[in-house]
């Protein structure tokens, strides 16, 4: 029996999540299918029952439902509740799984793929919705120097710290916070990367031998842009995360680690 998985977003045209979890389906012989299905803002809850009543297995998730999905899961994972986010639902006869597997495949892209260690860099984290909180407990736990936190609503950025703060060295402010003072990594973490001329409105400048990472992918991002201009040696968006991430949520339903590299061969990334 071919058992069911898909990724619900909205939107979600442009996943690339079918070909990848259908080549890792390939490395194992698994009988799956896995769909791209598109929610309306207000009917993510209905969205996901009527898969789950269609005999589907499990769901990834994207923007902009991760916080809905954490509240809709009946148990969550250690590192999904630090996120407060999740990006994997497993459905089985006790409930609803929620996972987070987005900061595992970011961390993993950065320091494997790009072979850029972490450890005592000073990173700067622009967002603090979903896709933030999904990075951050990974992040502090690959021992930077410090990790600040901006978003354009201060109180967001400082709550995710203060629930971050037994991870590591964490602070937060308003997006002014970032001061034009120099980072060896800055990671872009809002949905502003995916609309075409809008670059963050904030002031940072890249180290010499920095990092400058975008969630988003697919594209060269108004961020990645901004970034070269800022100083960037090295730029990057989210495609070889997607593709860590990925297999991370693979692993959680399956049992099984895939191998990324023939993937990341494929789409051109190695």
């Amino acid at each position: 029996m071919t058992d069911l998985y898909a990724v619900i977003g909205n939107p979600i045209a442009q996943s690339k999540s079918p070909l990848l979890h259908t080549a890792f389906a390939r490395q194992f012989g698994h009988d799956l299918r896995y769909d791209a299905i598109l929610a309306a803002p207000d009917a993510f809850r209905e969205t996901v029952q009527a898969f789950v009543a269609a005999g589907g297995r499990g769901m990834n998730v994207t923007a902009p439902f991760k916080l809905e999905a954490a509240e809709l899961a009946d148990t969550l994972t250690d590192r999904a509740r630090a996120a407060g986010a999740v990006n994997t639902l497993t459905f089985g006869p006790e409930g609803i799984l929620g996972d987070n597997t987005d900061g595992v495949g970011l961390v993993g892209d950065i320091q494997d793929r790009l072979g850029f260690s972490l450890v005592d860099r000073r990173v700067l984290v622009i967002g603090a919705g979903g896709a933030a909180r999904g990075i951050l407990l990974p992040l502090l736990l690959a021992r930077p120097a410090s990790v600040l936190v901006v978003n354009r609503t201060a109180a967001r950025a400082q709550a995710l710290a203060e629930a971050m703060a037994h991870a590591g060295p964490i602070q937060a402010g308003p997006l002014e916070a970032a001061g034009g003072w120099e980072y060896d990594v800055v990671i872009h973490a809002t949905s502003a990367g995916l609309n075409e001329g809008e670059a963050p409105a904030v002031d940072y400048r890249v180290a010499d031998d920095g990092l400058a990472y975008d969630l988003a992918y697919g594209a060269d991002t108004p961020f990645m842009r901004q970034a070269r201009d800022r100083g960037a040696a090295q730029v990057a968006d989210g495609l070889g995360m997607l593709v860590g991430q990925a297999a991370e949520s693979y692993r959680v339903w399956r049992g099984v680690l895939p191998d990324v590299r023939p993937v990341l061969e494929q789409l051109a990334l190695v």
